[in-house]
């Protein structure tokens, strides 16, 4: 047993006679003693274990009784024998020093940084296109850290990450000088339409020209469809819109049937579908927003939040952006694919 906890004090539960139950504070020190001197059966030899004065020991054994209101031993000759109240207390110390030794094991592996549940909020197209495959990696590595997910989109992480419902989110950054951020590499906006719409050149089209198509949009909540309007503005134009839905590949299943133009981001997986992929610009720029971990300043991380955030953030510089536009390699590459998936079918 540890006996390096002292000033420390301690609830524990006393069960004496006829069932009566008692709840008592008090320092661990004079449970120290007490146990060891039940253990050795003097005080003498109990003094030279832990290192103190005999009259200083038997005045903590007096207090410890005195607080009580119970006479914990009866002297047998030159030594001490518990009494009946004295075994049942012994009982009950020995349980609780068991309890504070692995609450102190508890405390050390947490201070390592391997052990906790942690609460993880991101959009649904993230939760697909991101953590779906993170997660069981993160897992193999880190067994001890159980991650809770909760899905919100951008701006409804916030309260969230204010309240601490949340360690983390991960989002467009939001500019909120209330939250720290690990940088990723941007979001841009695309646009997904059938292969058989001709409406971009080498996987570009700007958003005056894109406007006057058919479009199949996220709705307001997505910070990619705020993005989009915002060009739109400055470009002076009203887009054509045709559908807005929460549902990204609800988008994406209409722009494969040729039924529009899907406005979405570079997160969100299309390989499913048969569709060529377009980079939207405004002035020859592409349009894009940083993409970020955040959390909030005034709630530190723990540790184990912290090891997640540096994990996720090197797998994220490593896979991202999800969609390429499908001009050059990849988008031959993604053109031979979906053709020999009609050949098929």
């Amino acid at each position: 047993m540890d006996w390096s906890w002292t000033n420390v004090q301690c609830i524990i539960l006393l069960v004496l006679h006829a069932g009566t139950a008692y709840i008592v504070t008090m320092d661990l020190k004079r449970l120290r003693t007490f146990v060891t001197v039940a253990e050795l059966g003097t005080v003498s030899k109990a003094a030279v274990r832990l290192r103190i004065g005999q009259p200083a020991l038997s005045r903590q054994l007096s207090d410890l009784q005195q607080e009580l209101g119970l006479r914990l031993f009866d002297r047998l000759g030159r030594g001490l024998v518990l009494t009946a109240g004295g075994e049942q207390f012994l009982a009950d110390c020995r349980r609780a020093f068991a309890h504070i030794d692995t609450l102190r094991e508890r405390a050390e592996v947490l201070r390592r940084g391997d052990r906790g549940v942690l609460k993880v909020a991101a959009p649904p197209h993230t939760i697909e296109s991101i953590l779906l495959i993170f997660l069981p990696r993160y897992a193999e590595r880190f067994p001890n850290v159980h991650v809770k997910l909760s899905e919100a989109l951008g701006r409804e992480q916030t309260p969230m990450l204010e309240r601490g419902e949340v360690h983390v989110g991960i989002r467009h950054d939001q500019g909120d000088p209330r939250f720290e951020s690990r940088e990723l590499p941007a979001d841009e906006v695309l646009a997904a339409f059938a292969p058989s719409l001709e409406i971009s050149r080498a996987g570009v089209i700007d958003v005056g020209r894109l406007a006057s198509y058919p479009l199949l949009l996220p709705d307001s909540g997505y910070s990619i469809r705020r993005l989009f309007d915002a060009a739109c503005r400055l470009a002076d134009i009203e887009p054509n819109i045709l559908l807005e839905s929460r549902a990204p590949h609800t988008l994406l299943a209409l722009a494969e049937a040729g039924q529009g133009v899907a406005v979405i981001t570079s997160l969100l997986r299309t390989d499913r579908y048969n569709l060529r992929i377009a980079r939207v610009t405004h002035g020859r720029k592409p349009i894009r927003e940083r993409f970020a971990i955040q959390w909030d300043k005034r709630r530190p991380l723990p540790p184990y939040a912290v090891s997640f955030c540096d994990t996720l953030e090197g797998y994220m510089r490593e896979v991202l952006p999800i969609t390429h536009p499908t001009d050059g390699k990849i988008g031959r590459a993604r053109r031979q694919f979906a053709a020999g998936k009609s050949r098929k079918r």
